[in-house]
């Protein structure tokens, strides 16, 4: 569960930086020099790359999430009871963690 949050969060950073190196493309257009020009086209091309590879993950996170989805889904279909107590033990759970506040 915590691999999940941490590559959600690993795509959202991932997203933040992508945004923000084409924010300073766009800056940086204006400005000269055979160096600027090589140095932004190996960037734009490194940003593509990097989009590409980011939908992948995304799409892999998405995917991995609808399957235990499907799995969770299942099990409480084919076991109704035991999913019930183990809802309900969580629950106790959760209430004794919050009554010690």
């Amino acid at each position: 569960m915590a691999t999940e949050v941490s590559k959600e969060k690993l795509v959202a950073d991932l997203k933040v930086l992508v945004s923000d190196t084409e924010e300073l493309l766009r800056a940086t257009a204006s400005h000269a020099g055979e160096k600027a020009a090589a140095a932004r086209e190996r960037m734009q091309a490194s940003l593509a790359a990097a989009k590409v590879k980011l939908a992948e993950a995304e799409h892999a996170l998405v995917d991995r999430t609808k399957q235990a989805a499907q799995a969770t889904d299942q099990y409480v279909h084919e076991h109704p009871w035991p999913a019930v107590g183990i809802g309900a033990g969580i629950g106790f759970l959760l209430g004794l963690l919050i009554g010690r506040r």
